[in-house]
Order: C-alpha cells, then structure tokens, then sequence
C-alpha cells in the first residue's frame, strides 16, 4: 500500500494572478505557504476476486467496473491521464474540510499522482509532480484554476512563485529568521466560516471581469513584493503586513459578486472591530476558511472577544511548514523463495525542505530515506 501526505497552503497575495487567462499577458507572482494541515491519499492494487475493480472511499464510495464510471472528477481525470489498468482500492482522508480554500483540490490531485507512480515504483520530482497536476487539473479535467496551488503544495514551504507568460515557473524559498517567522505565525488566526464552495464556479466569474479589473489586478500583484519587504525587514511592524492583507482583501472583494457575501463579510468586519488588524477569505473566495492578522499575540492566545469567536464555525492553530507532498511506502521489501515476506520494511521518499539552505538543498534533493 502506498500513503501519500500533501499539504493544504495558505495564500497570502499575488492570488488571481494564476490564472492562464492573466498571466499569459502579464505574468504571476504568488507568497504562499503550506501548512501543517495534510491531505491523505492511499492506494493499493486491489486483488482480482471483486465484482468491481475499482474502489474510491471518500466521503461516498464507489465500486465501478470502468474509470469513466468513477465520479470523483480528480480521481477519473488522474486514472484516465495516467492509463491506468489494474485494478486500485483509493482512500481519501483529510485533517481540513474539502472546498476550504487552502488548495484542498490541488493537493489531492498532487498526492493521487504521487501515490499512483509510486505505486509503479517511481520517484517523480517535485517540479514534475507540479506540471502534471497543471495538466490534469486544465487539461484533462477542463477546470477554471490558476496553478499556485498545484507548484505549493507540490513543493512545500513558504515560497514566492513567479509564472512566465509562456508558463514556466520558478519557485524561491522566503527564507526569514526563526524568529521573524515565529512572530508572523503568532499574529495570524485561520478559521472556518462553516460554509463550503467549489472554487471553479467563482473562478469563472472573477475571470470574465479581468480586463475591466487589470488595474486593481497589477496592484495585487505588486502588493507580493510589499509583502516581501516587510517581511524582509526586522525593524518593520509586522501591523504592515497585515493592513496590507486588508488592502488586498478589499481588491480582492471587488472582482466579481461571488468572491464575498452578507454572511462573510460579517465575520470580517466582526473581527475587526473585536481587533484584527487585517482579514481575508482564502482561495477563490464565496466562503471557506479565512485567515487574519490579528494586533498582537496575546489576542491570538487567548484574549479574544466572545463576540468574534462566536461569528465563524470553527478555528485551528496552523504553522507554516516546509513538508513537500512525499510518499510513505507500507509493502515487504524482501521475499523469501516462496515469496512470502520476511522482512517488512516502511519506505519514506521526502523531497527536500524548501527553507533549506541552496547549497544544501542542492545535496539533499530527491534524497531518498529509509525508515526501518
């Protein structure tokens, strides 16, 4: 059985820039980060003695015979892309609700991939990993997606991600001092609104108003740059960074009806007026989980106002972490003449931390660790 870990991000700016329909004109900058929280996907070949030969367990399951019976769209998409004849058993799990807007899609298409080729018994580098989810998501699949999400949780950590007009990206690591990076995460709440949405639908409205927005659209993406200097610098106030996820918010709101509504811009002004610095709803918008900038730690830790706790469904504290998607092989590694195992072994294929050092990650990358 292969177990593939992925991780959800967070987008902090340059969010909408992604989309091909935008950035084959003028280009894409992205600060995002994954987080601690994990999409899991495992698959294993399923014997030959069902009545169907594939199995999806996610929130339903599906027995079916054929791969265009499969319902879930990434799982037929990916299946289909990939040639896929053998019988699989897949299982989905996940420490964060679907449809959140922390990438959720993006890395479940990511983690299937990797399960699937490693299931074959190949080691796909992250760079690939993140082309072939672009394709399966665009392509295959036909969804109106931007493509930070798949290269994020594809390459793990906090990044800044550019995009090319012809589509080539590069990914640098925002490489902060621990304690700077500490004092980030200690102003920064995520929560959950309770209310769920498939961001291809948003997508399509927020795209269609790009050419009337092209003004407030290069604003966000030169906010990416603010944010890295503020980050950047010690001496700077980090109330900066967070007045500044306000004014991307308010940008933001204002690229289709769809992005905000009634319900979540209660929340946000909730939380402002209970402290928060600045606020934002991530992903395509129209619900899900929201992240904010709160004025000081210790509102974080405990001194909140009941009134703005009581304005989302739930909250989670969450770090930003350098964990790639990576595979957890669970099989013998060896076989006796009978082929029966005699040696069980727990196989780890890490890719290496993007907040490494280059000369080390240059030593380290597509390093292989195994785990007895």
């Amino acid at each position: 059985m292969i177990i593939s870990r992925t991780p959800f991000r967070i987008s902090f700016f340059g969010g909408g820039t992604d989309y091909p329909e935008w950035y084959s004109e003028h280009g894409c900058a992205v600060l995002s980060t994954t987080i601690d929280k994990y999409c899991y996907i495992s698959v294993r070949e399923l014997p030959p003695f069902f009545d169907h030969k594939f199995r999806v367990v996610y929130s339903i399951v599906e027995n079916v015979q054929q791969i265009s019976e499969i319902q879930h769209p990434a799982v037929r998409g990916v299946l289909e892309w990939l040639k896929v004849g053998k019988g699989l058993e897949i299982h989905h799990d996940g420490d964060l609700p679907a449809r959140s807007g922390l990438g959720s899609s993006s890395a479940f298409t990511v983690g299937l991939i990797n399960a699937v080729h490693a299931l074959d018994g190949q080691y796909v580098s992250k760079e690939a990993l993140a082309s072939q989810a672009i394709h399966v998501e665009q392509c295959v699949m036909r969804e109106r997606v931007g493509l930070q999400d798949q290269i994020s949780t594809a390459f793990g950590g906090f990044n800044h991600i550019t995009v090319d007009r012809n589509g080539a990206y590069s990914v640098s690591p925002m490489v902060l001092p621990r304690e700077r990076l500490d004092a980030l995460q200690n102003h920064l709440l995520l929560v959950f609104t309770g209310i769920s949405r498939t961001a291809a639908d948003i997508a399509e409205t927020v795209v269609g108003n790009l050419k009337q927005k092209a003004g407030d659209m290069h604003t966000m993406r030169q906010m990416v740059d603010q944010a890295m200097n503020i980050l950047s610098s010690p001496s700077t106030d980090l109330a900066e960074f967070g007045a500044l996820i306000r004014q991307a918010w308010s940008l933001k709101r204002a690229l289709s009806e769809s992005v905000s509504n009634a319900s979540v811009d209660n929340v946000l002004e909730t939380a402002m007026r209970a402290g928060a610095i600045g606020g934002k709803l991530l992903g395509a918008g129209g619900g899900a989980c929201r992240n904010r900038c709160e004025n000081s730690p210790a509102y974080r830790s405990g001194s909140r106002c009941p009134a703005a706790e009581s304005s989302y469904t739930s909250r989670t504290d969450c770090k930003s972490w350098r964990s790639a998607t990576h595979i957890q092989v669970k099989a013998p590694a060896d076989s006796g003449a009978s082929g029966v195992p005699t040696r069980p072994a727990s196989w780890s294929a890490c890719i290496a931390p993007c907040c490494a050092s280059a000369a080390s990650r240059k030593r380290s990358s597509g390093a292989i660790t195994r785990i007895r």
